[in-house]
Protein backbone atom coordinates (compact mmCIF):
# COMPACT_ATOMS: atom_id res chain seq x y z
CA UNK A 1 0.00 0.00 0.00
CA UNK A 2 0.98 3.67 -0.16
CA UNK A 3 3.34 5.20 1.91
CA UNK A 4 1.97 6.72 5.38
CA UNK A 5 3.74 10.13 4.69
CA UNK A 6 0.83 10.36 0.97
CA UNK A 7 -1.91 13.18 1.31
CA UNK A 8 -4.81 11.57 1.59
CA UNK A 9 -8.70 13.00 0.36
CA UNK A 10 -12.28 11.60 1.24
CA UNK A 11 -15.19 12.39 -1.04
CA UNK A 12 -17.36 12.76 2.10
CA UNK A 13 -21.70 12.87 2.71
CA UNK A 14 -22.10 13.37 6.73
CA UNK A 15 -25.67 11.74 5.88
CA UNK A 16 -24.00 7.97 4.55
CA UNK A 17 -22.94 5.80 6.95
CA UNK A 18 -20.42 3.81 4.93
CA UNK A 19 -18.50 7.55 4.19
CA UNK A 20 -19.08 8.19 8.14
CA UNK A 21 -16.91 5.03 8.69
CA UNK A 22 -14.49 6.34 6.63
CA UNK A 23 -13.62 9.33 8.47
CA UNK A 24 -13.43 7.31 11.80
CA UNK A 25 -11.33 4.90 10.61
CA UNK A 26 -9.31 7.95 9.62
CA UNK A 27 -9.31 9.30 13.17
CA UNK A 28 -8.16 6.26 14.51
CA UNK A 29 -5.50 5.51 12.59
CA UNK A 30 -4.07 9.06 12.68
CA UNK A 31 -4.28 9.76 9.35
CA UNK A 32 -5.04 13.56 8.24
CA UNK A 33 -7.48 13.82 5.43
CA UNK A 34 -8.24 16.69 3.13
CA UNK A 35 -12.41 16.14 3.21
CA UNK A 36 -14.55 16.89 0.48
CA UNK A 37 -17.99 17.32 0.86
CA UNK A 38 -18.60 16.55 -2.19
CA UNK A 39 -22.60 17.57 -2.47
CA UNK A 40 -21.48 21.04 -1.54
CA UNK A 41 -18.26 21.06 -3.65
CA UNK A 42 -18.95 18.45 -6.28
CA UNK A 43 -15.66 17.61 -8.34
CA UNK A 44 -15.19 18.75 -11.96
CA UNK A 45 -14.94 17.04 -14.93
CA UNK A 46 -11.10 17.12 -14.43
CA UNK A 47 -11.35 16.23 -11.02
CA UNK A 48 -13.06 13.30 -11.57
CA UNK A 49 -11.07 12.52 -15.00
CA UNK A 50 -7.94 12.48 -11.55
CA UNK A 51 -10.20 9.79 -9.61
CA UNK A 52 -10.62 7.69 -12.21
CA UNK A 53 -6.99 7.94 -13.12
CA UNK A 54 -6.15 6.55 -9.46
CA UNK A 55 -9.06 4.17 -9.20
CA UNK A 56 -8.78 0.64 -8.48
CA UNK A 57 -12.41 -0.02 -8.88
CA UNK A 58 -13.97 -0.37 -12.51
CA UNK A 59 -15.11 3.27 -13.31
CA UNK A 60 -18.73 2.24 -13.64
CA UNK A 61 -18.80 1.61 -9.85
CA UNK A 62 -18.49 5.32 -8.91
CA UNK A 63 -22.14 6.19 -10.12
CA UNK A 64 -24.53 5.16 -7.28
CA UNK A 65 -27.65 2.78 -8.78
CA UNK A 66 -29.85 4.02 -6.14
CA UNK A 67 -33.85 6.07 -5.73
CA UNK A 68 -32.25 9.38 -7.97
CA UNK A 69 -31.05 6.39 -10.52
CA UNK A 70 -34.05 5.24 -10.48
CA UNK A 71 -36.00 8.82 -10.77
CA UNK A 72 -33.32 9.77 -13.65
CA UNK A 73 -34.68 6.46 -15.42
CA UNK A 74 -31.06 5.44 -16.20
CA UNK A 75 -29.84 1.80 -16.99
CA UNK A 76 -26.53 0.06 -16.69
CA UNK A 77 -25.77 0.94 -20.74
CA UNK A 78 -25.72 5.06 -19.26
CA UNK A 79 -22.66 4.39 -17.39
CA UNK A 80 -20.23 2.51 -18.92
CA UNK A 81 -17.50 4.24 -20.67
CA UNK A 82 -15.27 6.95 -18.98
CA UNK A 83 -16.99 9.90 -20.52
CA UNK A 84 -20.26 8.43 -19.33
CA UNK A 85 -19.81 8.31 -15.86
CA UNK A 86 -18.16 11.94 -16.08
CA UNK A 87 -20.92 13.48 -17.42
CA UNK A 88 -23.42 11.99 -15.81
CA UNK A 89 -21.47 12.50 -12.83
CA UNK A 90 -20.77 16.31 -13.96
CA UNK A 91 -24.66 16.85 -14.18
CA UNK A 92 -26.24 14.32 -11.40
CA UNK A 93 -23.55 15.09 -8.27
CA UNK A 94 -25.43 13.07 -6.03
CA UNK A 95 -24.73 9.82 -7.85
CA UNK A 96 -21.44 9.92 -6.62
CA UNK A 97 -20.54 6.73 -4.98
CA UNK A 98 -19.34 7.20 -1.63
CA UNK A 99 -16.92 7.74 0.29
CA UNK A 100 -14.43 7.63 -2.37
CA UNK A 101 -10.94 7.83 -0.55
CA UNK A 102 -7.31 8.65 -2.34
CA UNK A 103 -4.22 8.55 -0.94
CA UNK A 104 -1.55 9.14 -2.89
CA UNK A 105 -1.56 7.35 -6.89
CA UNK A 106 -4.69 5.38 -4.95
CA UNK A 107 -8.44 5.61 -5.14
CA UNK A 108 -10.92 2.93 -3.73
CA UNK A 109 -14.33 3.71 -3.10
CA UNK A 110 -14.60 2.79 0.47
CA UNK A 111 -17.03 0.04 1.02
CA UNK A 112 -16.76 -2.53 2.52
CA UNK A 113 -14.95 -0.33 5.19
CA UNK A 114 -12.23 -3.15 5.51
CA UNK A 115 -10.96 -1.50 2.73
CA UNK A 116 -10.77 2.14 3.65
CA UNK A 117 -8.25 0.37 6.70
CA UNK A 118 -6.29 -1.90 4.41
CA UNK A 119 -5.46 1.60 2.35
CA UNK A 120 -4.88 3.91 5.26
CA UNK A 121 -3.03 1.60 7.33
Amino acid sequence: MAPKDQPVTIYHNPNCGSSNNALKIADELGVHADIVLYLKTPPDAEALRGIIAKLEDPVTDLVRRDAAWDKLGLTDADAVTEDQVVDLLVQHKQLLQRPIVIKGEVAIIGRPKDRVRELLS
